[in-house]
């Protein structure tokens, strides 16, 4: 079972630690009207392998609409990455910090055509 980060843990760690990615899952129109400060949207359905190839930080936290989907991607994730891997407990719905609009300032990775998650 993979590891849940609480929005207050999350808080402190983004306070703390510049160690840390948050990968918002959810879709790009999603994230565009709105995510943690300093997420990447990885949306979940165009993750693919090469994704276990990418440089990580020591922790990443996952997030999705409600705690459910990111709970399995971030389980992937932690099997095969070099990272402490955690899932946002509930999700960008449990999130009560600053929020942040607009989508990727430059172009998104293509990250392959189909997810294993």
């Amino acid at each position: 079972m993979v590891a849940e980060t609480t929005p207050d843990e999350l808080r402190e760690k983004l306070a703390d630690d510049d160690e840390l990615a948050v990968v918002d899952i959810r879709d790009p129109s999603s994230y565009a009207s709105g995510h943690i400060p300093d997420s990447e949207n990885l949306p979940a359905a165009t993750l693919g392998p090469e994704v276990f190839d990418r440089e990580w930080p020591a922790e990443v936290v996952v997030s999705c609409y409600v705690g459910k989907s990111s709970k399995q991607v971030a389980s992937v994730l932690d099997d095969n990455v070099d990272a402490d891997v955690s899932s946002l407990r509930g999700g960008f719905d449990a999130w009560d910090g600053a929020v942040e609009d607009g989508s990727e300032s430059e172009g998104e990775a293509d990250l392959g055509p189909t997810s294993p998650f």
